[in-house]
């Protein structure tokens, strides 16, 4: 059964399924993630990953069940609304300006969340707006390129950076759909390093393919499989498992 908010839990599927047509895309989830934990999300293709983030994030609402947020139920409200509750969200391709600087794709988050806007003060000259867009830039190490275009970043600044951006939103609860995409496995090592400092303490699920990322960062996994949860447990527990061994990794 999935666990309640008084337990310290931020997100809770209870009984989530969505489908297309005849395709049960997610069946009868049950999933629920801790404040201030990393839940890593894996499956092979076609398991319903990038489905339930898209429930979560309101892009798809679900065919049955319900979706609780800090104890809301938010399962048919709006991206935008979800998004504003304090959810966000990385894609599996890089979704930048890629014709704007560093500095501007972290400002356009930044400043998308000002409450008040004084229509004789240029945006430039918004103290506050610059000073937490500068304070996300050092946190991610791209002050050193924030004048820098973004088509011009290698894909693992983009990565990086589309996380600063993310959290320039101040989520509660952060959804990373396999960051490490496209890297050479040396390029995620390095990769890895720089998220484990970026996301020290926060909510995190995590959606990757990557075994070696997975097992370095998470705390627990959830594991997926034609869209139920097949298991669920610690790094360890889950490579112990035979079920997931030969359904997942092929051994």
């Amino acid at each position: 059964m999935a666990e309640g908010i008084g337990s310290g839990v931020i997100l809770n599927l209870a009984k989530v399924s969505k489908s297309f047509g005849g395709l049960m895309a997610v069946n009868y989830v049950n999933l629920s993630v801790r404040k201030g934990e990393l839940r890593a999300l894996i499956g092979p293709n076609g398991a319903g990953k990038t489905t339930l983030l898209n429930l979560i994030t309101g892009i798809h609402t679900a065919t049955s069940g319900k979706v609780l947020f800090k104890g809301e139920d938010i399962t048919r409200l709006s991206p935008d609304r979800i998004s504003r509750k304090g959810i966000s969200r990385t894609l599996q391709v890089t979704s930048l300006f890629p014709g704007l600087t560093v500095y501007d794709n972290v400002w356009a988050a930044v400043q998308s969340r000002k409450t008040f806007f004084n229509p004789f003060v240029r945006a430039e000259r918004w103290a506050d707006v610059r000073e937490k867009t500068e304070a996300m830039l050092e946190l991610t190490g791209l002050s050193g390129k924030a004048q820098t275009v973004c088509s011009e970043l290698s894909y693992g600044d983009q990565r990086i950076l589309e996380m600063g951006i993310a959290l320039s939103t101040e989520p509660d609860l952060l959804l990373l759909d396999e960051p490490t995409a496209g890297l050479s496995t040396q390029e995620s090592i390095g990769l890895v390093k720089r998220m484990r400092a970026l996301l020290s303490g926060r909510t995190i699920l995590l959606v990757e393919h990557d075994m070696g990322v997975v097992m370095e960062l998470s705390d627990r996994i959830t594991v997926l499989h034609y869209g139920e949860v097949l298991a669920e447990g610690s790094p360890s527990e889950i490579m112990e498992s035979e079920e997931v061994r030969k359904v997942y990794l092929g051994t």
